[in-house]
């Protein structure tokens, strides 16, 4: 490349319309940015950075294993470190889910236990097997792999490759606030969400079903939205009724994020497979893991070909799975699960004062994993138009006020419907919280100024 057509910078960003300020470091739920402006983490990262930012006992630790060993090839090699953390993520995992295989991420998590619920039926059943479809949602994100994203239910993220991706059916979400059957409460929304899965079942023909995937607390896509827990109790039966494996996308919510170890876990229902990422590692390093139960593990590895037929060059990296186990300690001993309950639901109770700006249309979340919506009016939920750029203007707000946000759009038909997600680190305080709702609220009216004219007092 010539020197006068030399771009200033080489990094091929998603968003090249967006200014990137550069952060200096972390410390805390705090990033610092080069100009010395302290901006409180309210989003994780994308709900990753579950410990907070800096934390020197990672590092050390960090520094340590790298001494002794960095990285080594499962196919041919282990290392203790790998199976501690596969002993205490199990130790953290429902039921009889006691196998894990680690990837490096989370799009990686869930198209694993995509083939791993594949591969499963064809040595159970045989290489003639025609169950090979996974059944998901609208209003869903599982990842952006071709597998992971024809699993996804989100228009916005599959429009450019819709001709490559897998043509999974869709049910809709347990999505109360918008929800497509008229349903006055959020019991009767999770009932007709579960039958739609029967449904679905039964006109694609369950023979041809391997697994229904779900989050049990929506992350990106309809940030904080879950169901109550007739729903889970429903799923597990009518997958149980068909031999459909049950999938929990656990990448953003799982590790303590909405104050149990799995998010699942609120609903005291055993899923076949888990797949998780983010809070595993707490951002201090790329890691994802797929949990298996018993069953699937013993069909596939001992009385099948004993070859999961997949893989990964940073699989079970050593340094990831010590990390991982060290963040996991840490959660354990700082007793950061109480904290995300106790400080989560202060949060959630003073989120749903900001009714009173009108351009709040839903609070929501469990935990420290919770999501506002924007709409033009209260009363119709009529969401602002794209060419709005509400989340933008949010944004832009926020990060003036020093509160970083994690922004989506699409809530209300797939392209329509701003909102946001609100996951701050697990190990927040009170007073950090107070501080997080106070900017987050002067944004609010601010950004109810730039939109409506209406000058609302924060």
């Amino acid at each position: 490349m010539s020197a006068n057509k030399a771009p200033k910078n080489h990094v091929f960003y998603r968003n090249q319309n967006w200014h990137y300020p550069k952060i200096q470091k972390g410390e805390g739920v705090y990033l610092y940015g080069e100009d010395g402006k302290r901006y409180l983490d309210a989003c994780s990262g994308s709900a990753v950075a579950n410990i907070g930012h800096g934390n020197k006992e990672i590092a050390e630790f960090a520094k340590q294993q790298i001494e002794r060993v960095a990285f080594t090839h499962l196919s041919r090699w282990t290392v203790d470190v790998i199976e501690e953390c596969a002993a205490k993520v199990c130790e953290w995992a429902p039921g009889d889910l006691n196998h894990v295989y680690f990837v490096s991420g989370g799009s990686e998590a869930t198209e694993t236990a995509m083939k791993m619920a594949r591969q499963y039926f064809i040595e159970r059943d045989g290489k003639k097997s025609s169950k090979w479809k996974v059944i998901s949602k609208w209003d869903s994100y599982h990842g952006n792999t071709l597998g992971a994203l024809s699993m996804t239910g989100h228009p916005g993220r599959r429009k450019y490759y819709d001709p490559m991706l897998a043509n999974f059916p869709k049910i809709p979400q347990f999505y109360h606030y918008r929800n497509p059957w008229g349903c006055e409460t959020a019991e009767e929304t999770s009932i007709k969400a579960a039958e739609a899965l029967e449904t679905e079942i039964l006109r694609q023909g369950a023979d041809n079903i391997a697994a229904f995937i779900t989050e049990p607390v929506v992350g990106s896509a309809i940030p904080g939205v879950h169901p109550e827990k007739i729903y889970f109790e429903m799923v597990r039966e009518i997958c149980n009724k068909y031999d459909v494996l049950l999938i929990v996308d656990e990448v953003m919510a799982g590790f303590g994020r909405t104050g149990e170890k799995f998010a699942v876990d609120h609903f005291t229902t055993v899923p076949d497979i888990i797949a998780c990422a983010k809070g595993m590692s707490a951002g201090y390093t790329p890691m994802g893991a797929t949990i298996c139960n018993d069953e699937i593990f013993d069909t596939i590895m001992v009385k099948g070909s004993g070859n999961f037929v997949h893989g990964h060059t940073y699989a079970s990296n050593p340094l990831s799975c010590g990390i991982s186990l060290k963040v996991l300690e840490i959660i354990e001993r700082e007793n950061y699960l109480e904290n995300a309950k106790i400080q989560g639901g202060y949060f959630i109770e003073k989120l749903r004062e900001l009714y009173k700006y009108p351009i709040i249309g839903d609070v929501r979340g469990k935990g420290l994993m919770t999501g506002l919506e924007f709409v033009k009016d209260q009363s119709t939920k009529e969401p602002f138009e794209v060419s709005e750029n509400v989340k933008g203007k949010f944004t832009v707000n926020c990060l003036a006020e020093g509160i970083v946000p994690y922004p989506g759009g699409g809530s209300a038909d797939g392209v329509r419907g701003d909102d946001t997600l609100l996951a701050p680190p697990i190990n927040i305080t009170r007073e950090e919280v107070d501080e997080l709702l106070a900017g987050l609220e002067r944004a609010i009216a601010k950004t109810c100024e730039d939109v409506l004219g209406a000058n609302v007092e924060a």
